[in-house]
Formats: structure tokens, C-alpha cells, sequence
């Protein structure tokens, strides 16, 4: 019931489908290797300096790669409503973002970017099998498109590359 409320007062919903949680990659066994002798490396060179506060960030880092690894993304709403977006138990207003951004580079990169206001941050959605055109054509009511923006962030670029 108070989720019907809510829905309510944030407008129709124009379009949505569901995402996963974050990206899953598929890792093989030299994938595992080499992770391995990096993080070995690198604790090494932790205890070498006397760095602990960066060898407990290594392990915690190793720790929830691998449980990541483990288990399955869960699926979270995406919804374009007419006052602004959610995504899972989040809402973003339209007056929160800045502007957004869509690159279609399939079968690597089908993914829709906000731009908010204020912190700088990014909210990166996948396309899935969604169509751009439409998805656009949705949002072009609400904010400006950015153009100028022809490639994925780099940050995106070295997760995939990184499989992390």
C-alpha cells in the first residue's frame, strides 16, 4: 500500500525494466591466476612499507571479489517515471540530474548514464535489450541529452577490461 502511494506521487511510469544489482563477469582459471599473483605482490610490498591499513584494504578487497564471485546479481527495478527516475529504493528527481547520456556499442557496451547535480556522481544503467531510441525519446522530455560524450567512462572501461 505505501508503495502504491509513492508510485503515485512520483508520476506514471513511462518506462522501467529490471537490471541486475552490479555487472558480473565471467572469469576464467588465468584470470584467478593473475589476480592472485597481484594481490600476493602487492601484499608483500604492503608489509615490506609497514602499510597495514593497505594490506587490510587488499584483503578486504579480495574478500568481497570472492564472494561476488559466488553468487548471483539480484535484480533491481529500473523505472522512467514522470517526476524523475528509480532505481531499486532509489529516486532521483529530475531536478537532481544534470543531464544524461546513452552509449550503444553492442555486445560490450548498451548502458545509459545520469549525470547528477552537485557531487559529480554518475548512475550507470544497462540497456539490456532495451531499444536506445525509445529510451531516449522518453527522457528528452525531461532532460538534455550530452552529446559531446562518445565513449564509456574510463573507470567502466578498466572494470570490464579488469573483469572486477
Amino acid at each position: 500500500m505505501a508503495e502504491e502511494a509513492k508510485n503515485e506521487e512520483r508520476g506514471k511510469l513511462l518506462s522501467g525494466w529490471k537490471i541486475p544489482e552490479y555487472t558480473k563477469h565471467e572469469r576464467g582459471r588465468h584470470w584467478y591466476l593473475w589476480a592472485g599473483v597481484v594481490f600476493a605482490l602487492l601484499l608483500l610490498y604492503a608489509i615490506y612499507t609497514l602499510d597495514f591499513l593497505f594490506a587490510v584494504i587488499l584483503v578486504l578487497a579480495a574478500v568481497i571479489i570472492f564472494i561476488r564471485a559466488k553468487e548471483e546479481p539480484i535484480e533491481i527495478d529500473f523505472n522512467i517515471l514522470e517526476k524523475g527516475i528509480g532505481v531499486g529504493r532509489k529516486f532521483y528527481g529530475w531536478k537532481e540530474i544534470d543531464r544524461f547520456y546513452i552509449i550503444y556499442e553492442p555486445p560490450e557496451v548498451k548502458s545509459l548514464y545520469f549525470n547528477l547535480k552537485g557531487l559529480r556522481s554518475r548512475v550507470s544503467i544497462p540497456l539490456l535489450k532495451q531499444n536506445p531510441l525509445k529510451v531516449r525519446e522518453v527522457l528528452l522530455k525531461y532532460l538534455v541529452e550530452d552529446l559531446e560524450e562518445e565513449r564509456e567512462p574510463l573507470s567502466e572501461e578498466y572494470e570490464r577490461f579488469l573483469k572486477i
